[in-house]
């Protein structure tokens, strides 16, 4: 299929926001950037733009350009080529003044072994807030955020994996950033943890910080972001909400009959809808992908009575974020 990218509306003078009616604020612009290790074209003219209050999901395979795309917003990387603007103002190396309203956790943990969790904490925290006072408040918040009141005297060994995560959360964003990335911090953890650490994200959110999130996990992404990029060697495929990309994939519904025997006659009747991807029977199973986004429950229901097929139950479901990443990047395995 032929791609397309949403977007927001193209009229800067009536953009929408993503909490009501007002013009959007630019708080990253990333414009015709490229960055080349040898002759590998790791980010191809990429642009980017991430407003003011949002939670965007950065999404893309293994080797699409992600931790590149993020590296070089922070400056970490050198690029050849285009431009990136935080807040307004060209980011560098330098760009300390930028740097300190930017929190960033890590894919990896990042703590001190020999520290206690408060330690931590606090040495993160005290690279930007000097004030002992208001550094000691802001730590019992991050603290908070993450749920680890009762393991302030920990150290990081005697810590299991979902609160070692945690912990890696809170020393990242303890400064009170008002710009957050997030680089899959939800990986290996129990549902639990993973739980928490989605609630403490939305938190963040609401008390004013825009957060880029990247993660392999498009349950996440569905349940915390406002929009979403797809981005793949290199370059953007998609953008825009869920459900904006859901309609711009081939596949619109799924329908799953569960009949009483195999029912060769029905699968050769289906066949012939123009609005029918692909129809199967798997034992006692009809599976049916449609390209149109209707119900087609009904119509289901009267070919079945019509052709006297005995059937137990009928169940549709709408397209995944899934299906729309495997559509748009493809099902081949990545390194």
């Amino acid at each position: 299929m032929q791609s397309k990218v949403y977007s927001y509306k193209k009229d800067k003078n009536d953009m929408m926001s993503v909490k009501g009616e007002r013009k959007m604020e630019n708080i990253i612009t990333v414009k015709n950037l490229t960055k080349k290790y040898g002759d590998f074209i790791a980010l191809d003219q990429f642009y980017l733009d991430v407003y003011k209050g949002e939670i965007l999901g950065l999404l893309g395979p293994n080797g699409s350009g992600k931790s590149t795309c993020i590296n070089t917003i922070l400056s970490l990387l050198r690029f050849e080529e285009g431009s990136v603007h935080v807040f307004g103002k060209a980011m560098n190396p330098y760009a300390y003044d930028i740097k300190m309203h930017i929190g960033v956790v890590f894919q990896d943990i990042a703590v001190f072994e020999e520290l206690t969790v408060y330690e931590n904490i606090d040495y993160f925290c005290g690279l930007y807030i000097k004030d002992k006072k208001t550094r000691k408040q802001y730590n019992e918040d991050a603290i908070q955020l993450v749920g680890l009141e009762e393991f302030k005297k920990f150290k990081p060994k005697q810590l299991s994996g979902g609160l070692l995560r945690r912990l890696n959360i809170a020393c990242g964003i303890a400064h009170k950033p008002s710009l957050i990335f997030l680089d899959e911090p939800t990986v290996a953890v129990d549902p639990q943890s993973r739980h928490h650490i989605l609630e403490g994200i939305k938190t963040l959110n609401e008390q004013g910080a825009t957060i880029i999130y990247t993660t392999h996990y498009m349950e996440e992404v569905e349940l915390i972001c406002n929009r979403i990029v797809i981005m793949d060697k290199g370059k953007v495929i998609a953008q825009g909400t869920a459900d904006e990309l859901k309609n711009m994939i081939d596949l619109g519904e799924r329908v799953t009959i569960l009949v009483e025997k195999q029912e060769d006659k029905l699968v050769e009747i289906l066949q012939k809808d123009s609005d029918i991807l692909k129809v199967e029977q798997i034992g006692q199973e009809v599976h049916i992908a449609y390209s149109t986004h209707e119900n087609h429950l009904g119509k289901l229901v009267d070919i079945l009575k019509e052709n006297r097929i005995h059937y137990h139950s009928l169940f549709s479901e709408r397209p995944t974020l899934n299906d729309v990443f495997l559509e748009l990047t493809g099902k081949e395995l990545r390194d």
